[in-house]
């Protein structure tokens, strides 16, 4: 199974997110062709209500610790309520890596 796939089931199953985008950015990295090292997550769950975006990070870190401890060396999160997205839907686009 690739890792977007790991990350779309694992933060599924710990967030039940009514939206969900997982993007393989690796290619926009030095890396080597095909990795799966470098992903960006969209993600609106109602478990972050109530949290601050510290808090919401914490809860996606949790549920992929395996995937941090076996490769995946970075992941820029967006994460939204269901109200919050409604409103900003529009997420930036992430910079080319300068390394």
């Amino acid at each position: 199974m690739s890792v977007e796939q790991l990350i779309t089931e694992k933060l599924t199953a710990a967030l039940s997110p009514s939206h969900l985008e997982v993007i393989n950015e690796s290619n926009n990295h030095h890396v080597p062709p095909n990795s799966e090292t470098h992903f960006k997550v969209i993600i609106t769950s109602e478990a972050f209500e109530g949290k601050r975006l510290l808090g919401r990070h914490r809860s996606v870190n949790e549920a992929l610790a395996d995937e941090f401890a076996n490769g995946l060396h970075a992941l820029s999160m967006h994460t939204f309520t269901p109200e919050e997205w409604l409103v900003e839907s529009n997420v930036p686009d992430s910079p080319n890596c300068r390394g």
